[in-house]
C-alpha cells in the first residue's frame, strides 16, 4: 500500500480519476457481456448449442498437455462410470 506524504490529507483529483476510470471500466465489461450474450443467442439460432460453445471456448485456453489429460481424465471417468 502506498503512503500518502501529506499525513491523512486525500489527493481529491486522484480520488476522482481513479474512481471515474473504474466506472468507465465497469460500463465497458456490462457492454462487452451484452455483446457475448448477443453471440450464444445468435450461435443457438443458427442451430449450435451455447453450452458446448462455453465449453469449447475453455478447451481452447487449455494448453496441449492440458488438453491432452483432459481428455484422458474425461475417458478413465466415462469408462468407470460405464458411459
Amino acid at each position: 500500500m502506498m503512503k500518502n506524504p501529506n499525513h491523512g490529507a486525500i489527493d481529491n483529483e486522484q480520488l476522482v480519476s481513479i474512481i471515474e476510470r473504474i466506472e468507465k471500466l465497469n460500463e465497458d465489461t456490462a457492454s462487452i457481456a451484452a455483446d457475448i450474450k448477443e453471440i450464444y443467442s445468435e450461435a443457438k439460432s443458427a442451430g449450435f448449442d451455447p453450452k458446448y460453445i462455453r465449453q469449447m471456448i475453455r478447451l481452447r485456453k487449455l494448453d496441449p498437455d492440458e488438453l491432452d489429460e483432459a481428455d484422458e481424465l474425461t475417458k478413465m471417468y466415462r469408462n468407470a462410470l460405464g458411459i
